[in-house]
């Protein structure tokens, strides 16, 4: 599995860059023709669009709450921990793309200072699942559509076939999961749909610049090595513990899902750390 991860990594082409840098000059020129480059206006004219959604998806409470915790690094970052033995070359690329992430989130955040909706729309108006986010975080662009579309950008890539029918399929379902994963955004009240596509997209690019970065540095090639498994079980104990206080706090089935991977995945490290 890793040498298939690995080649699939080396194939990557630079002009992946351009349909994403295509789409957010798009974004870009849509906003300056509707002289939406300040923050209040940027929310005007998505006010309708972002009521529609919202009042459709969070007809699904739960499994809108649910799904939108994949956002989370900690949930989505559990489910995958399995891979850290039988797949490290993966969790190199998760790793260095999730920085890329963290910062790239961090800056375009405070840069943009756009307010939530919860921060600037009346809350009688539309629906709030969960705590209403109000700040001082910026809602533009959402870092839960980051998260998402990074890690899945990196899944993508790592497990593509060969197969031209198969890899247009697995496209597909890419590209729908991703955008379900994170119009959950919207349909809690935290975002405005253009700060999920905007996130959405810049999650694309954080997931293969961190392919690239690991392929041309050689960055955390000493995941999956044994002598720094005590360091992932500790880590993941870290993980257990915090998530086991989410669990209590908020009986999510998500979150019950999350402590069995984060177990599976410490039987898995600590059964091959203890083999000779």
């Amino acid at each position: 599995m890793n040498i298939k991860i690995s080649s699939n990594f080396q194939n990557l082409s630079i002009k992946l860059y351009i349909w994403p840098a295509l789409l957010l000059i798009s974004i870009a020129i849509y906003l300056f023709q509707n002289q939406a480059l300040n923050p209040l206006k940027y929310i005007e004219i998505q006010k309708d669009w972002f009521y529609l959604l919202n009042a459709k998806l969070s007809q699904w409470p739960q499994v809108q709450y649910n799904l939108t915790q994949f956002g989370d690094v900690l949930i989505f970052f559990s489910f995958l921990s399995v891979f850290i033995i039988k797949a490290p070359k993966l969790w190199q690329a998760l790793a260095a793309s999730s920085i890329i992430s963290a910062i790239l989130s961090k800056i375009l955040k405070e840069f943009f200072c756009v307010p939530r909706p919860a921060a600037i729309l009346s809350h009688e108006t539309f629906n709030i699942i969960g705590m209403p986010l109000t700040g001082p975080t910026s809602s533009l662009p959402s870092g839960h559509s980051i998260t998402i579309f990074t890690t899945l950008t990196v899944l993508f890539f790592a497990f593509l076939p060969l197969n031209k029918i198969l890899k247009t399929l697995m496209f597909i379902i890419y590209l729908i999961l991703g955008l379900i994963l994170a119009s959950t955004r919207v349909g809690i009240g935290a975002h405005f749909p253009l700060d999920v596509i905007i996130g959405s997209i810049i999650g694309f690019i954080s997931g293969i610049t961190g392919i690239f970065l690991i392929n041309r540095f050689k960055l955390f090639f000493w995941i999956g090595l044994k002598k720094y498994h005590p360091f992932f079980i500790f880590l993941l104990t870290i993980c257990l513990f915090i998530m086991i206080k989410k669990t209590i706090n908020e009986q999510l089935f998500i979150f019950f899902m999350t402590l069995i991977s984060l177990l599976y995945s410490l039987f898995l490290i600590i059964s091959d750390y203890v083999k000779k």
